[in-house]
């Protein structure tokens, strides 16, 4: 074991049944909608996840597949096993993935009442007792693009699921198509299966007392409900030799009345276990009419939100435990070493960077593009949208082969103007492909507006993080406190000029937006970090002492230093109305609530945060309710005085007490140097919000495109 390795039990091999992984690090399996709509592989899935296995992860779990396809599948583009021709793909999949020394298991499934391709096609879905329908908190907070999606969901008749309850006889025949379905991945060489029982699928489905209401020999006590896993386990174990049985079960399921609960999820891995499972990957479930649940799980938000159910696992199994949900590096090292479970599974993480575990070898764990929890990957496959990632925009493009970051023999000399993320992830790429990079920035610090996002919500801080620890191992030049003008740009002579100068974020035009109360969004930026100094004059002499003071200390220019004292005291009063109901207004009304401020959020559009992810749109909402906050949409601001703020609201007029205003409107696209540039026919890329406001997914997207076109 190498000691020089931050995390040496991590990275040490450990195997699973007689499958020898070279590290305890697993990615989890998380659907991606990259494979054809007949149920193959194709080019774009190996890739990707072959890009993992190049990546250095121990094990990969296949994004979970159809083992009846196209029945029972919760995708459109989902993974089939239900029939032979699927092999040859499947086998070609294996193949890419073994040649870099990882292993991978197939996650066999039925998705019972989540099937939505059932639904869509108007086929009965098999089912252990007819669930009851609840109406989701969800559809209110959807554009009209994503309620299109949704309504699909609908089915044919627009009448929704046709259940079906199965009986014995159809619960045998379920059994014995698990078992297909694993003999077919056995014969296209995957190395272990995983079977899906969790997560309100079928097999969870009977596990389920909400659910499960029968009487006969699957139904009433656990015992019972467990019977149609343990089955399936037993007849893979007796068909199949040497073919580890990964088993995925819900340790407890959130917001469901009658749920599975931990004492529940004890006596099933048990048995799972008796009847031969080889290991248990323990999640949970919630309500997901409920938006706040899906981040409660399966998609946990909280960092290590299952660990609790797992120390109860290991404690009562022998066979390995691997564990999952927002688990960071430092605490999976302390759980392997104090034998709490055996493996760590991740599945944002190694979508943030496939390279992680790679990384973590080579003693290189400080350049791991982080994930920052935006749930744009998984939000993507609620409107039944290829996966994408707001900080890699690599992903899904892997089968591309566009040589992003290949050296170049045609060596540029390239200015990139601004440091946000669009700036400095291009100048990442363009340094990596051996280009002469040398970055401008007007601020005192690199990030941009993701700096004051950062104080919102702390993980996108971990991004400006890493690019600026690539930047620094590129060697790449940043100049700080340098504007630049179209003749400073002509002077420095570059082959390339890329633009990357954000927005303008001037407020809209409402009466009385200059008051003293009245904080648009560029003043709100430079009074957080004490830059804006007639912002500050705006304030009580008190509180610009307590600025100044900050700015002097340079406590003002960390964003970790700034998030901890602002728990103890900001330059806001009690009483805060914000003015903007989109990513910028929820994240920041947010981080206010948090700090005791009693807020209310003004909309003057029909919707609240488009610009975030579904699922993040709709934990966000849900908080800010739970905390007391009054978001309204479809307001005409009228007028801020001193002590409120007047709005026309459902044709009447009204008007809310506000000791302060924050205005989150107004970003526009910043187009002055581009244009000045042009007139004087330099060669220039514009990219981020300063073409259009993209917030981080935009940015990165841009200048990976511009990256590729230079």
């Amino acid at each position: 074991m190498n000691q020089q390795i931050k995390y040496p039990l991590l990275t040490s091999p450990a195997s699973i049944g007689n499958c020898e992984l070279k590290n305890r690090m697993i990615m989890a399996a998380m659907g991606s909608n990259f494979a054809s709509e007949d149920g193959h592989t194709t080019d774009q899935l190996t890739a990707y996840y072959e890009e993992r296995a190049r990546g250095g992860i121990g094990l990969i779990i296949l994004e979970t597949s159809a083992i009846t396809w196209p029945a029972g599948a919760s995708m459109p583009n989902m993974i089939g096993f239900s029939k032979d021709e699927f092999i040859p793909s499947l086998q070609s999949l294996t193949q890419r993935i073994h040649q870099h020394g990882s292993k991978i298991a197939a996650q066999l499934n039925h998705s019972g009442k989540i099937a939505q391709e059932d639904v869509i096609a108007g086929r009965p879905i098999p089912v252990p007792s007819i669930p009851k329908s609840e109406p989701s908190d969800m559809f209110g907070l959807l554009t009209q693009d994503e309620i299109m999606n949704f309504i699909k969901a609908g089915g044919p008749d627009g009448k929704g699921p046709r259940y079906h309850e199965l009986s014995v006889d159809e619960i045998q025949q379920e059994v014995q198509h698990f078992v297909e379905a694993a003999k077919r991945a056995k014969a296209s060489n995957f190395d272990a299966i995983e079977i899906h029982a969790g997560h309100g699928y079928l097999i969870s489905s009977f596990f389920s007392p909400a659910v499960n209401k029968r009487t006969d020999e699957y139904g009433g006590s656990v015992e019972k409900r467990a019977r149609l896993l343990v089955e399936i386990i037993s007849q893979i174990k007796k068909q199949i030799e040497n073919f580890p049985v990964l088993v995925r079960l819900d340790a407890n399921e959130y917001r469901i009345h009658n749920g599975i609960t931990p004492a529940d999820f004890l006596i099933t891995a048990s048995m799972a276990e008796k009847a031969g499972a080889d290991a248990i990957d323990v999640s949970a479930y919630g309500n997901t009419s409920k938006g706040i649940a899906f981040t409660e799980a399966p998609l946990v938000h909280e960092p290590g939100g299952f660990l609790d159910f797992v120390r109860m696992a290991k404690k009562e199994l022998t066979i390995p435990i691997i564990a999952v949900g927002r688990i960071e590096l430092d605490v999976a090292e302390k759980g392997l070493k104090n034998n709490e479970f055996d493996f760590l599974a991740m599945g944002r993480k190694v979508l943030a960077d496939p390279g992680l575990p790679n990384k973590i070898i080579s003693g290189q764990d400080h350049l791991i593009r982080p994930c920052i929890y935006c749930y744009i990957c998984v939000s993507q496959i609620f409107i039944n949208k290829p996966m994408k990632c707001a900080v890699n925009s690599q992903l899904g493009n892997e089968y591309r082969n566009e040589n992003i970051i290949h050296s170049t023999a045609d060596q540029k000399k390239i200015l990139i103007i601004g440091a946000g993320p669009s700036g400095m992830e291009s100048a990442r790429l363009l340094a990596m492909r051996g280009h002469h990079v040398e970055v401008w920035e007007k601020d005192k610090d690199i990030g941009g507006t993701v700096r004051v996002a950062a104080l919102a919500y702390e993980p996108n801080g971990h991004l400006v993080n890493y690019l600026k620890n690539s930047l620094n191992q590129l060697g790449v030049k940043i100049k700080l406190q340098t504007k630049a003008t179209a003749k400073s740009v002509q002077a420095f002579k570059p082959d390339h000029v890329i633009v990357a100068v954000g927005a303008n974020r001037d407020a809209p035009t409402i009466k009385g937006k200059n008051g003293k109360n009245v904080f648009d969004g560029e003043q709100l930026r430079g009074l957080l970090f004490g830059s804006d100094a007639n912002a500050i004059k705006k304030l009580s002499l008190f509180q610009q002492v307590i600025l100044k003071a900050g700015r002097a200390t340079q406590l003002l220019r960390n964003i970790y230093a700034l998030r901890f004292l602002s728990k103890i005291w900001m330059p806001f009063s009690k009483n805060i109305v914000v003015i903007g109901g989109d990513l910028v207004g929820l994240e920041l009304a947010e981080f206010l609530v948090e700090r005791g401020r009693t807020v209310k959020v003004l909309e003057p559009s029909g919707s609240l945060g488009p610009n975030l992810s579904i699922v993040r749109r709709s934990r966000v909402v849900h908080m800010l309710k739970e905390h007391g906050v009054e978001l309204l949409t479809n307001v005409m601001i009228e007028e801020i005085n001193d002590q409120e703020v007047i709005f026309d609201h459902e044709e009447t007029k009204k008007s809310l007490q506000a000791d302060q205003v924050i205005i989150a409107l107004g970003a526009n696209a910043n187009t002055q140097l581009s244009d000045d540039l042009t007139r004087l026919n330099l060669p220039f890329t514009s990219i981020g919000d300063c073409t259009s406001i993209g917030y981080i997914h935009g940015a990165i997207a841009d200048a990976r495109e511009a990256v590729i076109n230079l």
